[in-house]
């Protein structure tokens, strides 16, 4: 995990106390502009906690740090989506955000990830969702990607949505009534929130992609043979898609369950419990990719079978049609000498002759499986 001791000139290490006073009025003030005493567009919900509840009242980003530093255990809540670059860089001046997970945060390019910046984590998950179709095409959209990123402080968790994908309301609405417990964990209960229920959409998706896959291996192998060439490299774009969110975030999973010191021991359980369902989902993908490419090798296959067929069929035309083309050929020569050219039969003679070859040959051929 990297590590950054400095923002926008001013150390990371700088006590959450010094920027408390700064809001209450013993700083310098910060306009709209500025700051964020105004209004912002993209805040979703800012809720302060305390105590496993959340405090009542309406909060704006800066109000409701001061409030949650007020409160024993408490900590702020703050939900944004898809903020700009303005809007970012003002929340990062309040809450002390290192400039590099701001930019981060804006672009939302990101792999997922877990970095550190002096005393405030920067988790980056993928989300995704499966998107509804009648029936699957070459230009299908299977699986809807986007980004959460979510800064984990001392005394604030701010969640970065990007995308339409895993809202923030349920979990909020969630852990508020029925999980008090588990919020007065702090701000990494509700990192761990977050990530479960991007996690479980993964499940979700896995599942639904999977019906798809069903439904592709019964049209290959059907006796009509439905399912065309595009279509299984489209769903196969849509699952490496899939891919590139689920598989990357074994590795900050990984290093969020095996800390010590920084997240509390009971969250670190309820990590590995998403750990166990996103390992399910990584086997479920890469069987899924195993059994496309099986599926797209055997519709390959049959392409180039069916190919043999038609020029085997062509070939025995082919060979139908020289007879006639060689006794036509030889006849069709002005010579004065030629065999039955004066026999009154000859014309029928001939015609029926090379109807009789006409049939051999096709029976023939049909018989080895040409026609």
């Amino acid at each position: 995990m990297a590590e950054r001791a400095w923002t926008r000139g001013q150390p990371l290490g700088k006590s959450l106390a010094a920027r408390v006073n700064r809001l209450l009025g013993s700083g310098e003030q910060h306009t709209d502009r500025d700051g964020v005493h105004g209004p912002v567009s993209a805040v979703v919900d800012c809720g302060v906690y305390a105590g496993g509840e959340r405090i009542p009242g309406e909060f704006t980003p800066d109000q409701a740090l001061v409030e949650a530093c007020r409160r024993e255990g408490g900590f702020v809540w703050l939900g944004l989506h898809e903020p700009t670059a303005g809007e970012m860089a003002a929340i990062a001046r309040t809450y002390g955000l290192h400039e590099l997970a701001v930019e981060d945060a804006v672009k939302a390019e990101q792999r997922p990830k877990l970095e550190q910046f002096g005393a405030v984590h920067f988790l980056v998950l993928r989300t995704a969702r499966y998107v509804p179709h009648q029936e699957l095409t070459e230009s299908s959209q299977v699986v809807e990607t986007g980004q959460m990123m979510i800064f984990i402080g001392e005394r604030f968790v701010i969640t970065v949505r990007h995308g339409d994908a895993s809202e923030m309301a349920p979990v909020r609405a969630d852990l508020e009534t029925g999980r008090a417990v588990l919020l007065q964990q702090g701000p990494w209960a509700v990192a761990y929130a977050v990530t479960d229920r991007v996690v479980d959409h993964y499940l979700e998706v896995a599942d639904e992609v999977e019906d798809d896959l069903d439904l592709i291996e019964e049209g290959v192998f059907s006796r009509d043979r439905t399912a065309p060439i595009q279509q299984i490299y489209q769903l196969k774009r849509e699952l490496v898609e899939f891919r590139r969110a689920v598989v990357p975030l074994q590795r900050p999973l990984a290093a969020i369950t095996s800390s010590q010191g920084v997240v509390p021991k009971e969250i670190r359980r309820y990590f590995r419990d998403v750990q166990d369902h996103l390992t399910r989902t990584v086997e479920q993908v890469s069987s899924y990719d195993d059994l496309l490419n099986s599926i797209l090798q055997a519709r390959l296959a049959q392409v180039t079978v069916d190919q043999n067929n038609d020029m085997r069929k062509i070939a025995a035309w082919a060979g139908i049609a020289t007879v006639w083309t060689a006794f036509a050929g030889i006849y069709g020569m002005n010579f004065d000498y030629m065999p039955e050219l004066g026999f009154k039969y000859g014309y029928p003679g001939l015609v029926l002759l090379l109807s009789v070859i006409t049939v051999l040959l096709y029976r023939a051929f049909r018989r080895n499986g040409w026609l």
